[in-house]
């Protein structure tokens, strides 16, 4: 996966969102976090991983594949805000179906609220990790992600010039 290109994509998104709605000297960072568990919550009610009350099943595919890649919108924003090197970020979407579903988005929640009490670059790092493998755990590869990426990423900015 080129990373690289799509932290080049994010940043120009958020450029965008932030000047046409006046927030460059605005400090965004915590909004954005709880922008992403916001995201997260969506993609958990979608998988229905953890509704052991309920018959119904998963939405399609497609469905949380958008929703998971609406949280990486938001997880390489946070990574921007929090002014670091995309060079040093590396994907890793493997190993993550040993700990099941609900264990992954625990973890990833865990991972976010870490960050928040110090916002560095290795607490980053480990919410990096746990959503890429939390992704795996869903079934997507590399490709999946980047394609989906793209065309979330075409209609976020849709939306802008829409007045979303």
């Amino acid at each position: 996966m080129d990373i690289n290109r799509l932290f080049k994509m994010q940043k120009a998104l958020d450029e965008s969102i932030e000047k046409a709605r006046d927030l460059q000297n605005e400090d965004l960072l915590a909004r954005k976090c709880l922008a992403f568990c916001v995201e997260l919550g969506e993609l958990a009610n979608e998988t229905r991983c953890f509704k052991f009350w309920s018959d119904k099943g998963a939405s399609d595919r497609e469905t949380i594949l958008e929703e998971y890649v609406d949280g990486v919108h938001f997880l390489l924003s946070i990574g921007l805000e929090l002014n670091l090197d995309s060079d040093k970020q590396e994907v890793n979407m493997k190993n993550a179906e040993d700990i099941g579903r609900t264990a992954a988005f625990i973890q990833v929640y865990q991972a976010v609220t870490d960050l928040q009490r110090s916002y560095n670059a290795q607490d980053y790092q480990t919410l990096f990790d746990a959503y890429w493998q939390l992704g795996a755990s869903l079934g997507f590869k590399d490709r999946d992600v980047e394609r989906a990426y793209d065309e979330k990423n075409e209609v976020n900015y849709q939306r802008q010039k829409d007045g979303y």
